[in-house]
């Protein structure tokens, strides 16, 4: 079942996240404790959505052939903790030669991102030892 797999050893936090053959490094900010080696758990989080919006926005304009040089995602959260509600907030900057129209149309489309769909949608998380 092996997707994505985190591993951890004695140094405080800092922990190697491997898919296939590509590893990146989670830590925590110094301030509680990590060295700030990596991205904290919830910057993956959240640049798991800006990736996946900035990509399909991309793809949606490929397709269409409209004239978008660059997007730009920028993704923050609130939790409450008394409601145990996230709120996402998404900023999304086009940058390109693109009518009104065009710009409303793939800001509809970055919320439709798998990441999105999966976050707004139930979430059910089974775990058992190995």
């Amino acid at each position: 079942m092996k997707t994505v797999s985190a591993a951890i050893g004695t140094q405080l936090y800092k922990t190697e996240i491997q898919a296939k053959n590509h590893i990146i490094t989670a830590d925590e900010p110094e301030s509680v404790g990590g060295q700030n080696l990596g991205l904290t758990p919830t910057e993956l989080l959240e640049s798991s959505l800006a990736a996946c919006s900035a990509m399909t926005i991309r793809m949606y304009a490929n397709r269409k052939e409209w004239d978008l040089q660059q997007v730009i995602v920028n993704v923050g959260f609130k939790r409450n903790i008394t409601t145990q509600t996230v709120t996402f907030k998404k900023e999304i900057e086009l940058i390109g030669n693109l009518d009104d129209e065009q710009r409303q149309k793939l800001l509809q489309m970055g919320s439709k991102c798998p990441i999105e769909k999966m976050i707004t949608g139930e979430i059910v998380v089974e775990s058992a030892l190995k």
